[in-house]
């Protein structure tokens, strides 16, 4: 459903007199099959928003190819527009001052849809979001979550079979990130439309997404199962001890991140995990224990650091752009 190779994005930066190339996307290789749901990971300015609009044809690649349900998004092309969509958090697609309804009629008339099909498909996606009378206020009306909603159900009203979701559960509370992450889910199981999704909250990644694409300084890190990412970046497990009678000084057994309640977590080393588990067991009276990977964000932040380069390597990449430019 989705290709890509040698994805590059270049920008023009001035500083004064000096002119020089940004390279936001740096050789993206991608594929994403027919009803995947793909996780696209990366700090700020990593690319990843810049790689989502290339695909959707926003962008012109200044090097490589894409290739989404067989179109060249860059063209265009009527077809290919009539079966992507693109939601992004911090962007409104809906008029501010009418009721999500009258967007919806605008988005019906722009898409030619059918008229018995748009408003099976529009009731059904307010049911699903739980929208209710919500679609008939001024969309400025609307709280930050209940506006999302409402900007999903217009995205999908047209079914589009690849979804391109940046960011969209930023800035929402707790309680609406658990309904649009549901939301998604059933519309991916029902629909089986592909998903390249972005994100901050490891939450959405964790609930959607069995396969992680991390990007950082617009190059590829990681391509694999999520499950996979704490074994390779992430050398060490954590290890939770309840004991019996209280709390107690296991710093012989591990570095102690955290004790409280007679619940201590230690962090040891990945292989040395089962003997570290075999001693507490065999030393103290163990009410409980658990062995488990560290949480993804922490291994997604010892991917972000495996990638910056030492201080020696920055300062020989500024030298050399500053030459560059000059």
């Amino acid at each position: 459903m989705i290709t890509a190779r040698g994805l590059t994005q270049t920008f023009q930066s001035k500083a004064g007199r000096e002119k020089t190339e940004v390279v936001a996307v740096d050789g993206v290789d991608l594929d994403v099959a027919e009803g995947e749901v793909v996780g696209f990971l990366g700090p700020n300015g990593a690319g990843k928003t810049t790689t989502l609009k290339m695909l959707s044809g926003l962008l012109y690649p200044t090097a490589g190819e894409a290739r989404v349900l067989g179109h060249t998004p860059s063209k265009r092309e009527r077809d290919f527009l009539r079966r992507i969509t693109m939601v992004m958090g911090n962007r409104n697609q809906l008029q501010w001052d009418l009721p999500a309804l009258d967007s919806f009629e605008l988005i019906r008339a722009i898409y030619r849809l059918p008229r018995p099909e748009f408003v099976r498909m529009r009731d059904e996606l307010i049911a699903l979001l739980d929208l209710g009378d919500l679609v008939t206020k001024p969309v400025r009306n609307l709280s930050l979550g209940e506006r999302m909603k409402a900007e999903i159900c217009g995205a999908l009203l047209h079914r589009p079979a690849v979804l391109f979701l940046d960011e969209p559960t930023i800035g929402l509370d707790v309680t609406a990130q658990k309904r649009i992450r549901a939301f998604l889910a059933e519309y991916n199981q029902r629909t089986g439309a592909t998903v390249l999704l972005t994100s901050h909250y490891m939450a959405d990644v964790q609930a959607l997404c069995k396969r992680v694409v991390v990007i950082h300084h617009g190059r590829m890190l990681f391509d694999g199962a999520l499950t996979d990412l704490a074994a390779r970046f992430n050398a060490t497990k954590t290890i939770g001890v309840m004991l019996k009678d209280g709390t107690a000084d296991l710093s012989a057994y591990g570095e102690v991140l955290e004790s409280d309640d007679g619940r201590v977590l230690l962090r040891v080393a990945r292989a040395d995990a089962p003997e570290v588990a075999t001693r507490l067991l065999r030393d103290l009276p163990v009410a409980d224990l658990t062995i488990e990977d560290p949480p993804i964000d922490d291994v997604i932040e010892t991917v972000f650091a495996s990638a910056r380069p030492s201080d020696d390597e920055a300062t020989d990449a500024s030298t050399e752009a500053a030459a560059t430019a000059r």
